[in-house]
């Protein structure tokens, strides 16, 4: 059952995979999260301690948020012999207000977290992301109104949710009519959380499998009721932390009663191409040489071992939990109904993982990790996303691919010090370097993408070759990663052409190119 709600003195720590920060002996670590939990444990008497997962705000990590008659301050950066202190504090019956971050007054049985009005937490609306930070991996939320498979088909269905992430098999689409294609074919259905990206720039997946991952094993298996499929797999990266955590989120939610089985928690391969849907499943499968498979089928129809199966990652899960628990937030007339989770970095002290509405524009992430001014450049979308000038873009999946963005949840804010030609050059070799080899417009065309750019620092500038390669690849690849592969060169020239053609005559106006080439 959930613990959340609070009699006494409470602390509670987060802590996660990301927000170690270092000294100034070449990265020493000066205090971990890990070590702040034990020191606060062991300063505790009265008070409870807890270890909580990250909030997403890695500028605050180590986290220490402590609570007492409605009241919880917040201490960030904080290290042992400061937490400590926190404690002793707290055991004397005042709540430590001196040194605290903010203060934020709730009820006394919060179950999510109290967010400070103002500072990087208060940016856009914690909604997935309201218990991170506040709850351990064994509190599970409060039931659900409504859990019978054919009234969660509908809802879903009536919201009109897409699945989010590059690793959705129905990204920017409908997941129930998703569902219905696995519910009506033939074979013993399967679902799938897809967590195993490798991309480190996407901290949204970990982050929900660290700090709220019974949402997302309930949300999976509400899914499997729907579709009548008995196995849930979770697809991992191969870091303890996030498979420790869906164990013990998994075990309270049997012991409540809120689920039947234990999903199966699987380690995928350290390469970014197994996050993509159908690699995955053949990760899963063990092949020796993953390689994408043609679509259609989709892994609907035809998934793992040949059954169908939904392949959602875990922020899809959580929103389909999350419209199932607050129906009122969420509107069939959105094109795009919900929230999107946007991983925040580039040129930044630390990243972040916010969410924003899908109608609110992607200008607050900047106020999550203290951006000040205008970037000189936004890549929006991951590896492979679209390059633009500004953040004057809606969130929505719409939005986003009418401005030839990506949706995968990853904005890169950048300085002045970047070049546009060298950004796009880099990701054209990691195109080349990391396809998975099986078709040829991916194969070859992301080889020609890296010669053609390196001809840009030779003098030869064919801005026509360079869109119509990008543009041959998008429509005749086999999966998102050669469709995708071209984007990000393809918005560069439209955002910085002038770059290209400086390039061209023999210079960089950033300064990048002395030492980096295409």
């Amino acid at each position: 059952m959930s613990t959340t709600g609070d009699s006494g003195p409470t602390v509670r720590v987060t802590v996660g995979s990301y927000g170690h920060r270092g000294g100034p002996d070449e990265g020493r670590r000066v205090s971990s999260s890990e070590a702040v939990f034990d020191r606060a444990r062991g300063a505790a008497n009265d008070a409870v301690v807890r270890e909580t997962g990250p909030t997403g705000i890695d500028r605050l990590e180590p986290l220490v948020l402590c609570s007492l008659d409605g009241r919880t301050t917040y201490h960030a950066n904080c290290g042992g012999a400061r937490a400590r202190r926190i404690v002793e504090t707290l055991e004397s019956g005042r709540l430590p207000v001196d040194d605290a971050t903010a203060v934020v007054e709730h009820d006394e049985d919060a179950e999510t977290l109290p967010t400070p009005s103002e500072g990087p937490l208060s940016v856009g609306r914690r909604r997935i992301l309201e218990r991170c930070g506040w709850v351990t991996a064994s509190e599970v939320p409060d039931p659900l109104p409504v859990t019978d498979p054919e009234t969660v088909r509908e809802r879903v269905s009536d919201v009109g949710i897409l699945g989010r992430g590059r690793g959705d098999a129905h990204r920017d689409e409908s997941v129930g009519d998703a569902w219905e294609t696995a519910r009506e074919t033939e074979g013993d259905p399967v679902v799938v959380v897809n967590a195993n990206d490798r991309d480190q720039r996407n901290r949204a997946d970990s982050l929900l499998l660290e700090s709220d991952p019974a949402s997302v094993v309930e949300g999976a298996a509400l899914a499997a009721d729907a579709v009548g499929a008995t196995d849930v797999v979770v697809y991992a990266t191969d870091a303890d932390l996030p498979r420790r955590r869906v164990r013990e989120a998994a075990d309270a939610l049997l012991e409540a009663g809120r689920i039947e089985s234990r999903p199966e928690v699987v380690a995928g391969p350290d390469r970014y191409i197994a996050g993509e849907p159908t690699m995955a499943l053949e990760a899963l499968e063990g092949s020796e040489r993953i390689e994408a498979r043609l679509r259609p089928p989709s892994t609907a129809v035809h998934g793992l071992y040949g059954r169908p199966t939904l392949v959602h990652t875990p922020r899809t899960f959580a929103q389909v939990r999350a419209a199932l628990a607050n129906p009122e937030r969420f509107s069939a007339d959105d094109a795009d109904p919900g929230t999107r989770l946007l991983s925040v970095t580039g040129d930044v002290d630390a990243p972040a993982t916010v969410e924003l509405p899908t109608g609110g524009s992607l200008s607050a992430v900047r106020d999550a990790v203290g951006f000040e001014g205008s970037p000189k450049m936004v890549v929006v979308g991951g590896q492979f996303g679209g390059v633009t000038r500004h953040l004057d873009h809606a969130a929505s999946s719409s939005a986003l691919d009418a401005a030839n963005l990506g949706t995968e949840g990853i904005v890169e804010l950048f300085d002045d010090d970047k070049c546009a030609v060298a950004t796009a050059g880099k990701r054209a070799r990691f195109a080349r370097d990391e396809n998975c080899g099986r078709c040829a417009p991916c194969r070859e065309g992301s080889k020609q993408l890296v010669g053609m750019l390196r001809d840009v620092y030779d003098g030869d500038y064919d801005d026509d070759m360079l869109r119509e390669l990008a543009r041959t690849m998008r429509a005749t690849s086999t999966c998102d990663f050669g469709r995708t592969a071209g984007r990000t060169i393809d918005t560069a020239i439209d955002a910085f052409e002038r770059e290209f053609l400086a390039h061209a005559d023999g210079r960089c106006p950033a300064g990048e190119c002395e030492e980096v080439s295409a």
